[in-house]
């Protein structure tokens, strides 16, 4: 198995992430080149790259709030972000389609929330499809409610984990 590394993106690293995310999230759903970019340039401790043998293959993004309303569509541009609050909210979990199957996923959100409770928050947060709601049920996360969100014209549904 070629090696992996973990490590915070870079502002370099958004052409890259956006070319991943826009390749395994559905229309609407993926967030914009501008969107990362932001993410990257405001809170990379909270923006989390795998890299295997030297090249991005995946990704988490974050953000953290005093209060979380997980359906704040104006919070995936990071308004409303305090890097100081208690609370995470996980905006995007991706691998390269042509790197899922292999337990990146579980790697990548294993050293994120090790990485978040290091660094002293409360709680993380995040929003699926109905699918994936057992995964995250095995990776330690309570099912909360399923989300008012429409985002991406989708049905989602919250789920949280206290640290």
């Amino acid at each position: 198995m070629p090696p992996l590394t973990l490590r915070n993106a870079l502002p370099t690293d958004a052409a890259r992430c956006f070319e991943i995310e826009t390749s395994a999230y559905e229309g609407d759903e993926a967030a914009t080149l501008a969107k990362i970019a932001t993410r990257i340039a405001q809170y990379p401790q909270g923006f989390l790259i795998l890299e295997e043998d030297g090249a991005v293959v995946g990704f988490i993004n974050s953000g953290c709030a005093h209060e979380v309303v997980m359906s704040d569509e104006a919070f995936k541009e990071l308004v409303g972000h305090v890097a100081e609050a208690p609370n995470v909210v996980i905006m995007s979990v991706v691998v390269d389609p042509s790197h899922q199957g292999k337990g990146y996923a579980k790697k990548l959100m294993t050293a994120f929330v090790q990485h978040m409770r290091i660094m002293g928050k409360q709680t993380i947060h995040l929003m699926c499809k109905e699918q994936h709601v057992p995964l995250y049920r095995r990776m330690g996360y309570t099912y909360v409610q399923p989300s008012p969100s429409d985002h991406g014209g989708m049905a989602w549904h919250e789920m949280t984990m206290t640290l």
